[in-house]
């Protein structure tokens, strides 16, 4: 029985790698979001100083995550996924997520889109994205924090279907912020 067991969950931690592998080969492509054409793209470590960029302008200066945090995420090929979004040669936004096998969970680690190119459908088109891979390699739930005050950030994770599960009090560095937990259903129907 134990031999039986083994061959199943084997077999079984197999196909969700050869499913999340196929999910994170990204082809570079351009899409259409409203009426601009946007090129979006794995993010490869080149990208960081832009990555950089963007976290700066939409946190005031700051970066939350410096070089090394991101180089390290970005050679977690086998665990993580990160995605540019370029408008002609400037970077206008990112999101990065781990997966998780065991808990068939993705966890948004961060996202982010330049402020005076947001509400224009591109944070929610990145979100989509992450969601419809986590889906496809038969993950269960889809998690995230997000800055109490934030409240344009929670309308976008609502409007997708997350819902508050929790709060991390004095959550982030620096201010002490607390984070909404939120986890998103995936085996619910569209």
């Amino acid at each position: 029985m134990k031999k039986f067991k083994a061959i199943i969950k084997d077999r079984f931690f197999n196909r969700t790698k050869q499913l999340r592998e196929q999910a994170f080969e990204i082809r570079d492509h351009v899409i259409r979001i409203e009426d601009d054409t946007y090129f979006i793209a794995k993010a490869m470590i080149p990208d960081i100083p832009d990555i950089l960029n963007v976290e700066r302008s939409v946190y005031e200066g700051q970066t939350p995550w410096d070089r090394t945090a991101f180089a390290n995420e970005l050679r977690r090929k086998y665990d993580r996924l990160y995605l540019v979004i370029r408008y002609h040669d400037r970077m206008l936004g990112f999101i990065g997520a781990s997966f998780d096998d065991r808990s068939k969970t993705a966890h948004i680690t961060n996202v982010a889109v330049v402020e005076d190119k947001q509400n224009r459908g591109i944070g929610g088109y990145l979100l989509d994205t992450m969601i419809k891979k986590a889906k496809y390699i038969g993950y269960q739930k889809m998690t995230l924090e997000v800055r109490r005050s934030n409240l344009r950030a929670q309308a976008l994770y609502l409007k997708l279907g997350f819902e508050k599960t929790g709060v991390k009090a004095h959550y982030y560095f620096g201010d002490h912020e607390d984070a909404i937990d939120m986890t998103l259903d995936l085996t619910r129907g569209d």
